[in-house]
């Protein structure tokens, strides 16, 4: 399957994803961008194979005091479309840094 042509914001979240920012409000954070953009190209991202998410544990939430994040995973086809923007767009690599462990 080929790899979708995405947007510049789509680009933009997959790259944050690659680098270890895993749910939506860290991608929002480092992007800047609002929930608005976040959250409808993460499903589309989701949808064209390039990312996989899951729910946190409830119990994980609860004893935090917080709402269940879903964690968001880039998958092979998605790691080979994020090299391939970042070729693309090589300000991506300037905008969006690698999560600090």
């Amino acid at each position: 399957m080929a790899t979708p042509r995405l947007s510049h914001t789509a680009a933009l979240i997959l790259k944050a994803l690659s680098l270890g920012y895993c749910f939506g409000f860290d991608v929002m954070e480092i992007t800047g961008l609002p929930s608005g953009t976040v959250y409808p190209a993460l499903r589309r991202l989701e949808r064209d194979e390039l990312v996989e998410s899951k729910w946190e544990p409830e119990a994980e939430a609860t004893a935090q005091q917080r709402p269940a994040r879903r964690y968001y995973e880039v998958t092979r086809q998605g790691r080979e479309a994020a090299v391939a923007v970042t070729a693309r767009y090589p300000l991506l690599a300037q905008l969006v840094t690698e999560k600090p462990s």
